[in-house]
């Protein structure tokens, strides 16, 4: 990953910048754009559309990583819990949609986590609270390169939607003056 602070403007994921077309006649006269204004019009809105499915994707992310950081933190919070506990501690857990257990948890050095993809490790409490908090670390680091990512992509759509309108309006222009000028 980029972005060690040095460089706010730059994407973290690699998001192509979209450059501001300030002088739309220069635009259109380089080679890549001598094709004419519909396909300069198809291109920017293929770029717009590939910003915004970049989005949907970034956005996808983003609520996983919100929904991940709560549960570590409840994890960690069960696993002080648990290194606190000199007794037999009676509790509930979910089962599955409403339903619930009641459970006699003995005192432990030992959680079992569950680490997604079928696959459920033992820890010892201080290992686990170690992963747990690597974890989260990681989370949220991850979930700020994403709101920067997303706030970047934000800016590159917008400025794609606006040359797409000073093409178009510039083209509109262009085709007034040719039709006052016959």
């Amino acid at each position: 990953m980029e972005g060690d602070g040095t460089e706010n403007t730059k994407s973290f994921s690699g998001i192509p910048e979209a450059i501001f077309v300030d002088n739309v006649d220069d635009f259109m006269n380089l080679p890549e754009n001598s094709e004419g204004v519909e396909k300069v019009l198809r291109k920017l809105d293929e770029q717009h559309g590939k910003y915004k499915f970049m989005e949907y994707t970034l956005s996808t992310k983003r609520r996983r990583l919100r929904q991940q950081i709560p549960d570590l933190a409840r994890s960690l919070e069960m696993i002080e819990k648990l290194k606190t506990q000199k007794e037999t501690l009676e509790t509930q857990f979910l089962l599955s949609d409403q339903v619930f257990v009641k459970a006699d948890v003995p005192p432990t050095n030992n959680v079992c986590l569950w680490l997604g993809a079928n696959v459920m490790l033992e820890y010892s409490l201080e290992d686990a609270e170690k992963l747990l908090s690597t974890n989260m670390a990681t989370a949220k680091k991850n979930l700020a390169c994403v709101e920067h990512d997303l706030d970047f992509l934000r800016d590159q759509w917008t400025t794609t939607e606006v040359n797409m309108a000073r093409v178009y309006n510039w083209d509109v222009k262009r085709r007034q003056a040719a039709r006052a000028s016959s």
